[in-house]
């Protein structure tokens, strides 16, 4: 199993994170061209993401399964940062498509309005997936001896 993949995907993670940041800043500056930039690079470094997301998960890590060996208070604290990211996430999906549609067609009062609850979901599945990854790849004690 090539464990690049986990890596490379919280990465992009993370470098989703710092170019929504910046699109925030672009717009908040009134800088539209800079925003756009920053949303369509963060965008773009999202499906590069899911892509490799994906082929990792049914082309090389098929049928292995990581766990998460923790016990006591931070079982249940991982679990739901998991969930929460994993069920943003798929919601997050289409809003982000939707928001990006609406400042296409110009529609910027639906936007603006899309973009209030899209952006913070975004963001937030952005920074969980990288902390998903280091609790998991890093922070996670070796399995119980019995």
């Amino acid at each position: 199993m090539d464990l690049h993949f986990p890596a490379l995907n919280a990465s992009l993670n993370a470098l989703a994170a710092l170019l929504l940041l910046g699109g925030l800043v672009a717009i908040k500056r009134g800088a539209r061209r800079g925003h756009e930039r920053f949303m369509f690079a963060a965008l773009t470094t999202s499906a590069a993401f899911l892509a490799c997301y994906l082929y990792y998960h049914f082309a090389i890590a098929r049928g292995i399964h990581t766990s998460f060996n923790g016990q006591g208070w931070t079982r249940p604290a991982y679990y739901t940062l998991l969930l929460s990211h994993t069920v943003l996430a798929v919601v997050n999906l289409p809003m982000v498509l939707r928001t990006f549609w609406l400042a296409h067609r110009e529609r910027w009062d639906a936007h603006k309005r899309w973009a209030k609850w899209t952006f913070p979901l975004w963001l937030y599945v952005s920074v969980t997936g990288v902390a998903v990854y280091l609790v998991l790849y890093h922070f996670n004690p070796s399995a119980p001896v019995e």
